[in-house]
């Protein structure tokens, strides 16, 4: 049996993770959000499962993840400011709880010597552009450089790399059904904007094969299928006549987003259906770490797009990116 505890429980992709690991095997799931209403909800939907563990608190709180991490196996970091707009207004936070948060939660992990710990991060965090896309890439790096400081403990730090989930809270897709029921013009910021796009079970499914896989300092992305904003909402509102509003980019928002960059890439694999980034520098990783990323050198080099504006998909494809989904 593991205790697992996942941060952002209440979130889209906290909230999907914790019923799928409530549903395998005997774990303990450890539930922590700063949203009570959330919380409810969870706790509500699984009522009757005596393996749920509600922990109301904050990722900013070092003190309180101290306590929530005591007998944890595996803690899965996806607590954050996710809005590119919020995080533009309020920069200081978003740096509190996407940077200083996941410091707190490295801490509180070594602390309590938990074996794994894995961070939800963004595409956005690739070349960024904005405050959300820049603390995210911060996360990322901290969270990696984990690994070179944790010592003897046994703790072990990956990451992996979300694009646009479909049918997370908030999406743009919720907005424009939302607007498009009211007889409004979806808002749209470029007919040119492209993204990559994902599931919610993918995302889910990509933390829980990497948790099982990762021996440490790897960042792990799927092979995303990407679109032309506008055609992904033609296709979910079923209008191939579908007019927008377009109302010009927002501060810190890109008209396409990339998975990785040129340098990541040239240190990237295939392995067991995920993109791996290896780490930049292993010569200073423990030996602990570094004699297991050994299991990578054979795999096949990823020849992977970095652009959501190349080989996209065109509206007669967009059935397979939601073929998974729960829209």
């Amino acid at each position: 049996m593991k205790r697992i505890l996942i941060t952002g429980a209440a979130g889209s992709v906290g909230s999907a993770l914790t019923s799928k690991l409530l549903g395998a095997d005997d774990n303990i799931v450890c539930a922590y959000d700063n949203s009570e209403d959330g919380l409810f909800n969870l706790y509500n939907n699984n009522e009757k499962n005596s393996r749920l563990r509600i922990f109301f608190g904050d990722v900013r709180d070092y003190s309180r993840l101290v306590d929530a991490f005591k007998n944890v196996d595996i803690v899965y970091h996806c607590a954050a400011m996710k809005h590119v707009s919020i995080s533009e207004l309020n920069p200081f936070d978003a740096i509190q709880t996407n940077v200083i948060g996941v410091k707190n939660v490295i801490s509180s992990a070594l602390f309590n010597n938990v074996s794994k710990v894995l961070f939800t991060s963004s595409d956005k965090a690739v070349n960024p552009t904005s405050t959300m896309g820049t603390t995210k890439l911060l996360g990322e790096k901290v969270c990696i450089d984990a690994n070179r400081i944790s010592g003897h403990n046994s703790t072990i730090f990956s990451c992996v790399r979300f694009g646009n989930i479909l049918e997370s809270k908030g999406s743009f897709l919720h907005i424009f059904k939302s607007q498009y029921e009211r007889k409004l013009k979806p808002t749209l910021t470029s007919s040119d904007m492209s993204r990559f796009f994902l599931t919610l079970n993918d995302a889910v499914d990509l933390c829980v094969v990497a948790a099982d896989h990762m021996v440490g300092s790897e960042l792990f992305i799927l092979s995303m299928h990407s679109a032309y904003v506008t055609d992904v909402a033609k296709y979910y509102l079923n209008d191939l006549e579908l007019e927008f509003d377009i109302i010009g980019c927002k501060p810190g928002e890109k008209l396409y987003e990339e998975l990785l960059t040129e340098q990541e890439a040239t240190r990237a694999c295939r392995y067991n259906g995920m993109v791996t980034i290896l780490p930049e520098d292993r010569n200073s990783l423990p030996l602990k770490i570094r004699s297991k990323l050994d299991k990578y050198d054979l795999c096949e080099k990823a020849d992977q797009k970095l652009r959501s504006d190349q080989n996209m998909l065109g509206l007669d494809q967009l059935h397979s990116l939601f073929n998974n989904s729960g829209e």
